[in-house]
Order: C-alpha cells, then structure tokens, then sequence
C-alpha cells in the first residue's frame, strides 16, 4: 500500500468501490489471523514490504467517502493499532520504529543499524509518512467520537514540524537528544530518507500542505517547485537516461517512485494552479510513454498498477493529495486529458449515475483552464467536494494557452 493513496486507492474509490471495500476485507482477514496489519501481502501472508504501513489511509479514506460495507469497528481497532502501538510487531507489519515515534514525536536518527534498526536509518521518511497517516486517522476517530484517540494522534501528526530545519527549509534527520545530524547534505538517499532525497521528501506533508507553505513562504515555495519541475523535465521527471524507481533517487523529483506522486499537485495548495495543470500536463505526455525507456517492465516501478493508475487519476484532471482522508473529502481539479470522460457511479455507494467532465478547446497546446462550470453555473475554486461527484452532475471546463490562478472574476 505504499503510495496507494495517490493512485490505486483514489481510482478505485471514484469508480470501482467495490475493489477497495473487498481490498480492505482480504486485510482484515488477515488482521484477524495475525493480529496486524500488512506492510507487504501476497496470498493472505505477510511478505517483504518497505518497512512502513500506510494502509490506514486507504481505509480511512474509503470510510470518509462513504464505502462502509466492511467491518468498520474492525478496521478502526486495526488502524488505531497500527498507529499506536509499538509493542512487539512483526517485520510484516512495518513500522517496527513506531514505539520511538510515539516517544519523541519524531522517529530519531541512528547511523548504520542493523536488523529492524534499519528503520531508524530511515528516520526522517518514516516520520513524515507516519504522521501523515496519524493525521489521516485521527479525522476517522473524530468523527467517529473517540476524542481521546483524536488528540494523540493531532499529536503525532506535527511530527513533521519537529524535524523541519527553517535555517535550510528542509526536513532534517534528529537525533534523540533534539540535534540535527551534521554533514547533512539534502541530496543524500538513504541517510534518513528511504528511497529518496531532502528535496523530494520535504514536500511529504500532505495533511498539511499549508503549513508547509506557511513555514518556507509561498512564493519561495512556488519558486522552488516550479523551479524543480523546470530541471526535471530534462531529465523525463526521472533519471533522464530510463524512467524508474532508483532512476531518479539523486534527482530533485522523481515521478519513478511513490514518494514524489502528489508533489505536482501542491500548487494547488498554494494558490497556483496553473502550475500544476502545467506540470501535471507535462508529466502525463512525457514520462509515460510506449516506447522501451517509458514502457512497464524497463525499470519503471509500476508496483501493482500505482504508476498507471496515477495516470489514470490525474488524467482526469482530478486528484487529492491528502487521499480523500479528510472528514469532507474533496479533489483538487487540473487538466484533463481527454476532452471528454464519463464516470459510471456504483449505486450500490453513490447517489449519481454518472459525472461528466468535458474539456473545451482542449490540446497540447490548450492546457490551461480559463473557467471551471459546474452543472451550468461557474465554478470559482480548484477543489470539488468528493459528494458532489458522487451525486452525478456535469463539470465544463474551458480551455486555453494563458494562465489563470484564480477563477473568483468569472
């Protein structure tokens, strides 16, 4: 489930909910036989995984957005554990690492540990993923009235807080006694960063996306993004020479690997959209592809069908970087692909029969929104709640050359 939030989870739960209620049902099988959930799992038994577990934010996400034929009391006993309790888990249910987050608010940093203190080496990943999943559960017990439960994991969720560098406006590996660690170098993999870098991973904190831009500064914010995406393009939002999951570890983004699939949506966050119609256009014609560098099976890290899926979502020119975990779950909008899509709505969850989104004037070229219209009126935000796709309806969408940040003129 690693980076499912931000592809497989949210296209299922818009068109295919009854994949994601059994896809919970097949895990809490398995959290009943073995007492936790899966980090990796391949017929019903626990297999190597990447050391982490993020599956909370799958069922909560499909709880917020009303698929709610599993055993709920069930899945939430799972998720509360899985986010608060460190005591004697099992490699296959990841986050071995957990009691100290619990501890410190932060997973402290060792260098070279050995066995399940490897975890440790990935102190600063673990900790932003971590409390991006805490925060995504504590919305599920609030709304279900466990305010206890609530406040420790609101806690826990400003892990990211406690290892942000302002001196730097970086994420920066902490030791136990509160210091950073020295010789940080921003580009480093694998010194506090599974699988990434400083620079990818400082933009992991969905739950709180303004709050990251309140802390660097929107405009440096925007500046530095933008600027990221200019210098990845040459290299195919990759590692320039194949497109894949260690391809682009030294790279400043990498569209090759889960940790980078929802930065190019922060824009949205930050009152740019453009940029992330811009950028999010660019990396659905340029990264994927059906020649040997972009095709499945060179190298790129498809992981069960996420890198597809993230085109699948994106291309409609809808997508959520917090995963549809919110208590009122919603999708930032972008720019479609195709002029025009039609989702089927399952009545066995939704209200509606289908919703339609049309783009017009819509090209290569064409690929920023002059005006969003919903159901014939205009639009004025890039954010539609998740319910009012779900009841069906119509989404218009104009399209040109120029730039448009804000739709409140129309």
């Amino acid at each position: 489930a690693w980076g499912a939030q931000w592809n497989l989870s949210q296209v299922w739960i818009l068109a295919y909910p009854e994949y994601a209620s059994d896809y919970i049902s097949s895990h809490l099988l398995v959290y009943k036989d073995a007492g936790w959930l899966a980090d990796g799992l391949a017929n019903s038994r626990y297999v190597s995984g990447v050391g982490t577990n993020l599956l909370t934010t799958i069922l909560a996400g499909a709880y917020q957005c009303g698929i709610r034929d599993f055993d709920v009391d069930l899945a939430y006993e799972a998720s509360i554990k899985n986010e608060l309790d460190g005591t004697n888990r099992p490699l296959g249910a990841g986050k071995v690492d957990t009691d100290k987050f619990l501890e410190y608010g932060y997973v402290p940093h060792l260098e070279n540990g050995n066995g399940p203190d490897e975890a440790f080496m990935f102190s600063a990943s673990h900790t932003l993923e971590y409390s991006y999943s805490a925060w995504a559960v504590a919305q599920w017990a609030k709304k279900l009235g466990k305010t206890d439960d609530y406040d420790k994991l609101m806690w826990l969720s400003k892990g990211w807080e406690r290892i942000y560098d302002p001196s730097t406006n970086f994420v920066h590996p902490k030791k136990a006694d509160g210091s950073f660690i020295d010789n940080f170098n921003p580009m480093q993999v694998w010194r506090g960063f599974q699988e990434g870098n400083a620079w990818q991973y400082t933009f992991y904190v969905p739950h709180d996306a303004a709050g990251l831009v309140g802390k660097v500064g929107a405009d440096v914010f925007n500046q530095r993004l933008d600027s990221i995406f200019t210098v990845s393009r040459e290299l195919i939002f990759s590692g320039g020479t194949e497109v894949g999951a260690f391809a682009g570890l030294q790279t400043l983004y990498n569209h090759g690997n889960q940790p980078c699939l929802h930065i190019s949506w922060l824009f949205n966050e930050a009152g740019r959209p453009s940029l992330t119609q811009k950028w999010v256009r660019a990396i659905l014609d340029e990264f994927y592809g059906t020649d040997g560098i972009h095709g499945y099976g060179y190298g790129q890290d498809e992981d069960q069908g996420q890198l597809g899926a993230w085109y699948a979502i994106a291309s409609l020119g809808l997508f959520d970087v917090k995963g549809l975990t919110d208590p009122q779950p919603s999708f930032a909008l972008g720019s479609p692909v195709f002029d025009k899509i039609t989702i089927q709505l399952n009545n066995t969850y939704y209200k509606g029969k289908e919703f339609v989104i049309e783009a017009k004037n819509n090209s290569k070229e064409n690929y920023y929104v002059q005006q969003y219209r919903l159901n014939g009126k205009v639009y004025p935000t890039t954010r539609i709640p998740f319910e009012t796709i779900a009841a069906g309806g119509r989404l218009e969408l104009d399209m040109g050359n120029q730039p448009v940040d804000t739709y409140n003129d129309y």
